[in-house]
C-alpha cells in the first residue's frame, strides 16, 4: 500500500471510530432523556447517524441501554443499515 492509500485508511478508520462512538452515545442520551421527559433527539436523527456509517455504533447503544429495542423499525432497521454497508464494503474490496 502507498503512502496515500495508507493515510486514506487511516482517516476511513478514524471516521467509522468516531461516527460509531457518536451512534453509541446519542442512544444513551436519547434514552436518558426519555426517561425524564425532557426534549429527544429525533428518530431520523439516529437513523442519519447510522447510514453515514455509525449503525454498529447505534446497535450496541441500543442493547446497551435497551432503547428502542421494541420499534420494529429500529430492531430490523438499524441491523439492515449495517448489512448493506457490509456488503458495500465487501463489493469495494472485492471487485
Amino acid at each position: 500500500m502507498d503512502r496515500i492509500g495508507g493515510i486514506v485508511l487511516v482517516v476511513v478508520i478514524g471516521y467509522l471510530v468516531v461516527i460509531n462512538l457518536i451512534g453509541f452515545v446519542i442512544m444513551g442520551v436519547d434514552k436518558k432523556r426519555a426517561i425524564k421527559g425532557a426534549w429527544r433527539i429525533s428518530e431520523a436523527s439516529l437513523f442519519m447517524t447510522a447510514v453515514l456509517g455509525g449503525s454498529l455504533g447505534c446497535i450496541l447503544g441500543m442493547q446497551k441501554f435497551r432503547h428502542k429495542t421494541k420499534h420494529w423499525y429500529f430492531k430490523y432497521g438499524m441491523p439492515g443499515i449495517l448489512g448493506v454497508q457490509i456488503l458495500i464494503v465487501a463489493f469495494l474490496c472485492f471487485s
